[in-house]
C-alpha cells in the first residue's frame, strides 16, 4: 500500500486498527513513534547494484492504555513526514515489535489495515544458480506407460 492509499482509507474511519498476521489486532493504544523514509542501497549477489526506498512508519505499545490514535491523527503526521522529509508516494512497510522487530507489507480489507508477511528472495536468480521451478504436476494424472516403443523417446 501507497502513503496515498492508507490517507484516503483514513479519511473514511473514525477509529484505526492494525491487525497482525495471526489474526490478532495490535493494541487499541498503540502509538506511530516514526514515520520516515528508508533507502537501501545495496548490491545483489549477481552483482547489481540496487537502490529501493520505502516510508517506514514504526507502530509501539505501551503501558498508556487511554491513548487512541485517530484517523486525522495519523493523516497530519504523514502528511508533516511527506512534507519535511520530502517523501514521495511510496509502499509503506510496518514495523512492530514480536519477538523481535518484525517488519510487514500492508494492505486494507475496508476495516483494518491488515499488517502482511514479508519474504527474503534471491533477485538475480539466473545469475546464482538458482534453477527456475519446475511445474507440479499430479502423479494420478500422469498416463503410465507399460513399454517403450523403439524411437519415441520415452526412454
Amino acid at each position: 500500500m501507497k502513503l496515498s492509499e492508507i490517507k484516503k482509507h483514513l479519511s473514511n474511519l473514525e477509529t484505526i486498527a492494525f491487525q497482525l498476521p495471526n489474526g490478532e489486532l495490535v493494541p487499541r493504544h498503540f502509538h506511530v513513534t516514526e514515520v520516515g523514509k528508508i533507502t537501501k542501497h545495496f548490491i545483489d549477489c549477481g552483482g547489481t547494484v540496487r537502490h529501493d526506498e520505502v516510508v517506514n512508519f514504526q507502530l509501539w505499545d505501551a503501558d498508556d492504555y487511554d491513548h487512541r490514535l485517530h484517523p486525522e491523527k495519523l493523516i497530519h503526521i504523514i502528511e508533516l513526514s511527506e512534507k519535511t522529509l520530502n517523501i514521495p508516494d511510496l509502499e509503506i512497510e510496518v514495523e512492530f515489535q514480536g519477538s523481535t522487530i518484525e517488519k510487514y507489507t500492508l494492505d486494507f480489507d475496508g476495516t483494518n489495515f491488515l499488517l502482511t508477511t514479508k519474504h527474503t528472495d534471491c533477485l538475480a536468480k539466473d545469475n546464482c544458480g538458482i534453477p527456475q521451478e519446475k511445474p507440479k504436476v499430479k502423479l494420478s494424472e500422469l498416463q503410465l506407460q507399460t513399454a517403450c516403443a523403439p524411437n519415441s523417446g520415452c526412454c
